[in-house]
């Protein structure tokens, strides 16, 4: 199997292996007319969408606390027509999310704006790998989840305690890798911090944060995947 790991599980993970390899993802090849014309789509709904690099995993397994996978770099568009079509035997998606935790306990997530290919949706800042993610041909989770961090609320990673053990998440719509991240403020001071970032960004990618204090105060368009990382969370204590 190309795709062999627990689904709807959160697991423990001490370590990462994914590979980028430099050869084109299958999907893409094979799917280059659809890729095009689907394009052209989300482009008429949503004309600030920018075909980037990303990647795209073609493997991925868990064994002994391990995850390990294999993933190419794809164009954007080539992403948005796998995200139509999925599942996908060929292909899935992986991401990671910094869980930002207050001092008060509360999760500080982020709703994401209009333009972008998610609006309006809640969940940790985060991003899809990209090519700069990558060292010596292997993921950098804590570059990945810095630098998307950092670009979306404005907040350096590094003055929070990070917590060493990942965790991860298997859905019909992508693996999540999870690192905790706790903060010294208060939930309030954080979504104050990131609301001046957003108010002074050109062209944010956000609308603001979304605070989250327990299971009773789950806000509107929170994506799935999200709810069973919110429950775990305030499970844990």
């Amino acid at each position: 199997m190309a795709f062999d790991l627990p689904r709807n599980v959160i697991l423990p993970v001490d370590l990462v292996d994914v590979r980028l390899d430099p050869a084109p993802h299958p999907f893409e090849t094979d799917n280059a007319a659809a890729i095009t014309a689907n394009w052209q789509q989300e482009k008429a709904l949503r004309p600030a969408l920018f075909d980037g690099t990303v990647v795209l995993l073609s493997d991925l397994r868990y064994g002994a606390n391990r995850l390990a996978g294999r993933c190419h770099a794809i164009r954007f568009s080539t992403f948005m027509l796998w995200r139509k079509l999925k599942p996908v035997t060929s292909a899935e998606h992986a991401f990671a999310h910094a869980m930002l935790i207050s001092s008060d306990n509360a999760l500080v997530a982020i709703r994401m704006g209009g333009h972008t290919a998610n609006a309006g949706k809640v969940y940790f800042a985060a991003g899809s790998f990209e090519p700069e993610d990558f060292r010596d041909g292997q993921v950098d989770l804590d570059y990945n989840m810095t630098r998307e961090v950092r670009e979306e609320t404005g907040l350096d990673l590094a003055q929070a305690e990070r917590e060493e053990r990942c965790y991860a998440l298997s859905v019909e719509s992508g693996t999540v890798i999870v690192r905790r991240y706790r903060m010294a403020e208060t939930a309030d001071m954080l979504a104050d911090r990131i609301r001046q970032f957003v108010a002074n960004d050109p062209d944010p990618e956000i609308t603001g944060p979304v605070v989250i204090r327990g299971m009773h105060d789950l806000p509107d368009g929170l994506m799935p995947h999200m709810l069973s990382l919110v429950e775990w969370h305030f499970t844990q204590g």
